[in-house]
């Protein structure tokens, strides 16, 4: 059994809208259909997911959305958009929920992957941006995508 990891999907707005701080990996629980929708790797939706705790100390990823299989019967399938448990230790649950609950922190999917024959969802705890550092960090982008372009023709016209 190799650990090799092999992408599903990746949320690239996460770095966009949140403020991330540190990273973790859970498995997930999922029935066949949506591990062999997985595999085909189309309709997977990760950008509008997220993850709770729950009352009974367990955590869910919500809005993930995998897409119908497609050689799948109609009544053996799977709901696209229901929530799935994350698999974590006990430990490292409780430290997490702590840390959500004490600096009001999101859990937010970054990407979905397989690892082995394993499905697994990497998470970040991360504060969700103003609006202000979303300008900022536009406007630090530009100006940097700027000063590499004057480099680029300066190097040309050399």
């Amino acid at each position: 059994m190799g650990d090799e990891e092999k992408l599903i999907a990746t949320n690239r707005q996460a770095s966009r809208r949140y403020e991330l701080r540190d990273t973790y990996e859970a498995g997930l629980v999922l029935v066949g259909s949506e591990v062999k929708s997985l595999r085909e790797a189309k309709g997977v939706q990760l950008t509008e997911s997220y993850a709770d705790v729950s009352q009974s100390g367990e955590m869910w990823l919500r809005s993930l959305h995998i897409a119908a299989y497609t050689h799948a019967q109609d009544n053996s399938g799977h709901e696209p958009t229901r929530p799935r448990k994350m698999l974590l230790h006990r430990l490292e649950l409780d430290r997490i929920a702590a840390k959500v609950a004490q600096e009001r922190l999101s859990i937010v999917p970054l990407r979905l992957y397989f690892k082995g024959s394993r499905v697994k969802v990497e998470f970040a705890l991360g504060k969700p941006k103003k609006t202000v550092d979303r300008r900022r960090d536009i406007a630090e982008r530009d100006v940097k995508r700027e000063t590499e372009r004057e480099l680029a023709r300066s190097a040309k016209q050399r």
